[in-house]
């Protein structure tokens, strides 16, 4: 028989409220800040000054993209059903994956396996690069369409983790790797901003299952910003009026 399920996340009595063993009225309320709460609350453990610094810095990074594919979504969602905004955001948060804003859990699995390779760092970087080339994968946390020859976001980001004094292993190997990326290549790919976040969550412990969760937190907010300016400068009914103009109909046997 399987152990008894249990959370050691919360619980309540009577009179207070507890979130890790912590009363949260009178030890957590106006004395934590929602970075510091989110970093306690996933992981259990009070937060470094510079475990916050740099988890607020990939929040404020992931919080805003402009009009991707997750705030178009939100957008159409708000107009067809104004009464319920949870559902534009929550329509805009399924679109943070692979694509877009969610590939730092795929980066980071490439950042630590470059750290724990036996054979040493930079042979491993430039398999992994040889081994993404010869089978035409993506490489996540790498390149930029817009961004060219370097996405501003990342060396920010970079460089905050020294200016914090993190061991700086995970910004490393991400560094070593795209060096073995722009040799096997044979041309310059930048680290993008999910690349760069990935090795920012690395230096600070945050656990690698959820590092996708961070860009989720961060949209959801972000696209409440695109609900309110929806809601005052509508855009979604032009976006959607001027696909029937882009996108004109075509019959399936024209021949006929």
């Amino acid at each position: 028989m399987s152990a008894t399920p249990k959370t050691h996340i919360a619980h309540h009595t009577n009179d207070a409220i507890y979130v890790r063993d912590t009363n949260l009225v009178d030890d957590l309320i106006g004395k934590v800040t929602f970075t510091e709460m989110m970093f306690f609350q996933i992981t259990g453990k009070r937060p470094t000054s510079a475990q916050v610094a740099l988890l607020d810095a990939a929040l404020v990074t992931l919080m805003e993209h402009g009009l991707t594919p997750s705030v178009i979504a939100t957008r159409m969602v708000y107009i067809s059903a104004p009464e319920a905004m949870q559902s534009a955001v929550a329509a805009g948060l399924l679109a943070v994956g692979r694509t877009f804003v969610g590939t730092m859990e795929l980066a980071i699995k490439l950042i630590e396996e470059v750290l724990s390779a036996p054979e040493g760092e930079a042979a491993r970087a430039q398999a992994i690069a040889q081994r993404h080339r010869a089978n035409k994968l993506v490489l996540p946390g790498f390149g930029h369409h817009l961004h060219k020859p370097d996405d501003p976001r990342s060396a920010r980001l970079l460089s905050l983790a020294a200016e914090h004094g993190t061991p700086g292993h995970h910004v490393r190997a991400l560094r070593t790797l795209s060096a073995a990326i722009d040799s096997v290549y044979g041309r310059h790919i930048t680290i993008n901003a999910t690349g760069a976040v990935a090795a920012l969550l690395g230096e600070i412990g945050f656990p690698q299952e959820v590092m996708r969760g961070v860009a989720v937190v961060s949209r959801a907010a972000g696209l409440v910003g695109h609900i309110l300016e929806e809601s005052r400068e509508p855009a979604a009914r032009h976006m959607w009026e001027s696909l029937e103009h882009t996108v004109p109909y075509s019959p399936a046997n024209p021949s006929s």
